[in-house]
């Protein structure tokens, strides 16, 4: 008989509530775990994902690489959240937020520390690594 492989379930450790624990993306956990926020990048074609893919929509290849998310990006938009879904209710109330950063824009949650009096649209802002009390992953967005 042969020795029984051990499944790469990593992303488990991804977000207030994982609904996941293996995916061809798990890379994405250890680069969080170094303190880096990081996307992927079509060798082919050049397109950006966040979150990150393993295969790329445009040119269907699975030939990926990662890329840091680096630098600033604008606030595009955000929404303060009253409610929230299974699992996230003991986190409300909390922002929500998209930031541009030119070649793609980014989803995500604005870091508690940052005052709803200084939220405005076109700041500039920078996506971080979070580490939960649960020492789940996440990341969030901080006021640069």
């Amino acid at each position: 008989m042969g020795k029984k492989k051990q499944a790469d379930d990593r992303f488990k450790k991804f977000g207030t509530v994982s609904f996941t624990s293996i995916t061809k993306i798990n890379d994405f956990i250890q680069y969080m775990e170094d303190g880096k926020v990081m996307a992927t990048k079509c060798k082919d074609c050049g397109l950006i994902f966040f979150p990150p893919r393993a295969d790329c929509c445009q040119c269907l290849t699975s030939n990926m690489d990662w890329a840091e998310v680096s630098g600033t990006g604008k606030l595009v938009t955000y929404s303060k959240l009253e409610y929230a879904p299974v699992g996230f209710g003991d986190d409300l109330p909390y922002s929500i937020a998209v930031l541009d950063y030119g070649d793609y824009k980014i989803f995500g949650r604005i870091a508690s520390d940052v005052p709803d009096e200084e939220v405005r649209v076109g700041m500039e802002m920078k996506t971080i690594v979070n580490k939960l009390p649960n020492e789940q992953l996440n990341y969030v967005f901080q006021k640069v």
